[in-house]
């Protein structure tokens, strides 16, 4: 099987010998469901795990200070730290309830999608992404899993798009910002998707307004989902709930991640000077370029007048009834 985070998390509990029982008895939980590529810097799990302190508790200052007839507390951060891969890091930890649910205990999600400027109009972009606030039926903007969900009302709080400090070449990088209290299966990649067509001109900004009425767009129309690979699950937030940190895992921490970020803008610098090693293009080859630019752009399928996916009701209509769902809006 393919290693995932998850996985691999598992395998440093088990190596550091954390884990209380095996992962069923683990009481496991996560906060949100990221797809492969797709990167994360605030996911949040939650489990039992081995502890130094006879009787925890659920205040983290109190728990994170109290040495009387205990032991310090084990320094979670900085020894699954030490039995992770380079990609994977833990940032804090924090003692819980244990009716804690990583999951549905989560207030708010919150999401960035970088992308490159270029030719787009970010003040179209802007105006339509902000359509997205409120609480709307999501089911044209997201992968219907009808076997699991039946509610796919989902509340979007916050909406912003804005240029960020780095640039390459000319070109902003840019960042989509989206919060939320919950997010449907390849939501956020639709949403930008769709956005993505509006700021290269070749849909209206109203195209949400119909996508976002079920009564007149029951079905999904047919497009692709912006890639996975700029998405990334930044925050996730709970009520009275303080993660933990030590001053020396935190240096640790530092130090690693400037020490990657190094080691990534070295493998771009290889891939600028491969660049510039590439032979020159020809005045022909650059009016080819620009005509099938202008050839792609041209034959653009306006979203509505796409073939469509099978409806709710028709994929439902397939499986066996079951019970209702509560919308975690």
């Amino acid at each position: 099987m393919e290693p995932s985070i998850e996985s691999e998390i598992f395998k440093a509990l088990e190596r550091t010998r954390l884990l209380v029982g095996d992962i069923k008895e683990s009481n496991y939980s996560r906060c949100g469901r990221t797809d492969k590529g797709v990167s994360s810097t605030g996911q949040v799990i939650a489990l039992f795990l081995r502890s130094r302190l006879k009787t925890p508790s659920i205040d983290s200052e109190a728990h994170a200070n109290e040495k009387i007839n205990a032991r310090p507390e084990y320094d979670y951060v900085r020894v699954l730290n030490r039995a992770l891969p380079d990609d994977i890091r833990v940032l804090g930890w924090s003692p819980v309830p244990v009716d804690f649910h990583a999951r549905f205990s989560c207030s708010a999600r919150e999401y960035k999608y970088f992308f490159w400027r270029q030719n787009l109009n970010l003040s179209a972009m802007d105006i339509a992404g902000k359509k997205f606030i409120g609480e709307h039926d999501f089911r044209n903007f997201c992968k219907m899993d009808v076997a699991n969900v039946h509610c796919y009302t989902r509340r979007v709080t916050f909406f912003d798009v804005s240029p960020c400090q780095n640039s390459h070449e000319g070109d902003q990088l840019c960042t989509f910002t989206m919060r939320g209290s919950a997010f449907l299966w390849h939501q956020v990649r639709a949403m930008v998707a769709v956005l993505f067509m509006i700021g290269q001109g070749v849909e209206s900004v109203d195209v949400i307004d119909t996508l976002l009425d079920t009564k007149k767009t029951p079905k999904k129309p047919q497009y692709l989902l912006a890639s996975e690979i700029p998405l990334v699950l930044r925050t996730c937030e709970f009520e009275n709930v303080n993660f933990i940190c030590s001053s020396g895992a935190l240096e640790s921490l530092r130090s690693h991640f400037k020490k990657e970020s190094l080691t990534y803008q070295l493998e771009s610098v290889i891939f600028q000077e491969a660049l510039r090693n590439c032979l020159p293009i020809g005045n022909d080859e650059i009016s080819c370029n620009i005509e099938e630019k202008k050839k792609k752009a041209a034959i653009h399928v306006p979203l509505l007048s796409r073939p469509t996916e099978p409806s709710y009701e028709e994929r439902s209509a397939k499986l066996k009834p079951r019970q209702e769902e509560t919308c975690p809006v």
